[in-house]
């Protein structure tokens, strides 16, 4: 557990090399990466999405291909396309970009949903099928998507069922004055990303994931995060909670913060601090109201108010 917990830090020192006063987001990044679960970061262009995606993968020994989504791309751009042979005389399997163990899909609603829809099977299981023959996807595999917001033209909006395969949905948001000083400074010879290596090795992060499964979780923690997930299926604003998927994904990933905070044991304050990011994407949001808000926080924060933390009582 000691080592896991190192190996955790350095992989949050290294992306904090390079992503500068966003460490709350970066951790997320890394809870993600721990708990074997793929991640979507979406925020307006320039904010560093892309760079987020590509220091982390960089802070691992790992395979690691790049995937720019645009409107004529195929489902076989990404999984690969069995090609004729002459020499051979037979189809050979050429495997497609997805076949690596960390992918970067950058800009994934630029894609139309035919091609999303083609990440469904690899996200889910980690395989992908082509003409009929079923290819395994090295381990560790991890998708890091960029996306900017649905108003920006030209963007497909995700389908439900595979924003419910991501994880956890992440913003970096603008960064402050000091911040944003401190970038244009550091990058004025070269960007920070060219002098970062790698501070772990695949066998490091499947070690990672494998030890997180071993951190303790209270009946009462669990009890709070399934009385929360249940809470967004009769929330008034939200036409549609949140599976027990959402349940499972919040159980994992309160086990991961905890590693990261140096703890073998998960308290409620991992149950909210990772709350939005875990569920607001996977809740369909009623729209009565054109000011509602449409992406679930709103709803999810309420519910952090109202729902009872173990061991507390509620003020009236």
């Amino acid at each position: 557990m000691v080592q896991a917990q190192k190996t955790a830090a350095k992989l949050l020192d290294n992306v904090q090399q390079v992503i500068i006063g966003k460490g709350e987001v970066v951790e997320l990044a890394v809870i993600a990466l721990i708990s074997k679960g793929h991640l979507l970061i979406e925020d307006a262009p320039g904010v560093g999405k892309t760079m987020l995606a590509r220091s982390l993968a960089r802070s691992l020994d790992c395979t690691f291909r790049r995937i720019q989504f645009t409107p004529d791309m195929l489902p076989g751009d990404i999984t690969g396309v069995s090609v004729y042979n002459q020499k051979i005389q037979d189809f050979e399997f050429r495997p497609g970009p997805i076949m690596a163990q960390m992918v970067l899909t950058d800009e994934i609603n630029r894609a139309t949903p035919k091609v999303q829809s083609a990440l469904l099977e690899c996200m889910e299981e980690g395989r992908i099928t082509v003409d009929g023959v079923t290819h395994q996807i090295p381990s560790p595999f991890h998708v890091l998507a960029t996306q900017n917001p649905i108003e920006y033209e030209g963007t497909f909006p995700l389908p439900e069922t595979q924003l419910d395969r991501f994880l956890m949905r992440i913003h970096l948001g603008y960064p402050s004055h000091s911040d944003e000083i401190a970038v244009v400074e550091q990058q004025q010879h070269t960007h920070p990303i060219e002098n970062i290596a790698p501070v772990a090795t695949g066998a490091d992060l499947l070690t990672l994931q494998t030890v997180v499964k071993d951190v303790y979780v209270d009946d009462l923690v669990k009890q709070y995060i399934v009385s929360l997930v249940a809470a967004t299926r009769d929330h008034p604003t939200i036409y549609l909670g949140a599976s027990p998927r959402g349940s499972l994904a919040l159980f994992r990933t309160t086990q991961a913060r905890a590693l990261v905070h140096g703890r073998d044991y998960v308290l409620p304050d991992d149950v909210k601090a990772l709350a939005e990011a875990v569920l607001a994407h996977r809740l369909i949001v009623r729209l009565t109201d054109v000011s509602q808000d449409r992406t679930g926080r709103a709803g999810i924060t309420e519910l952090l108010e109202t729902i009872p933390v173990p061991g507390t009582v509620l003020k009236e």
